[in-house]
């Protein structure tokens, strides 16, 4: 990937971290008081899910590859940043405990982040083939 590249990605992916926060309120003001915690939690996961594939696919062109390669490195760099943002976030501004952010990956609760991770994956790969850039 160039430079260029990794900054239009790096710039996308701010716009996934904007939308996984409205996500979050979203899920606290609204889903919540509706459906309860139970299944505000697990819905959130799958709108946020919806979201950062609507957000790529509209967004995909800004990569400007040809090959399948870049928008794989994207995911996974999206991922990277998603992780770090996750845990360095919420240990060192939230104060929580690095156990409690693993939590984050027991769907058993509810959650559904590793739905959320893969989505991240796949996405750019999938958006840049339906968009015919690949």
């Amino acid at each position: 990937m160039s430079h260029f590249q990794i900054i239009r990605a790096t710039g996308i992916w701010l716009l996934l971290v904007i939308a996984a926060i409205i996500n979050g309120v979203l899920r606290e003001d609204i889903l919540t008081p509706w459906f309860g915690a139970a299944l505000a939690l697990p819905l959130s996961g799958i709108f946020l899910s919806i979201f950062i594939f609507i957000i790529t696919y509209l967004l995909v062109p800004l990569i400007a590859s040809s090959q399948q390669i870049t928008y794989l490195m994207v995911g996974l760099l999206w991922v990277a940043f998603t992780l770090s943002f996750e845990f360095l976030f919420g240990h060192y501004f939230l104060g929580k405990q690095w156990l409690d952010i693993t939590k984050v990956f027991n769907p058993s609760e509810g959650n559904l982040f590793i739905l959320v991770i893969f989505v991240t994956i796949i996405s750019p790969r999938i958006a840049a083939k339906l968009r015919n850039l690949i």
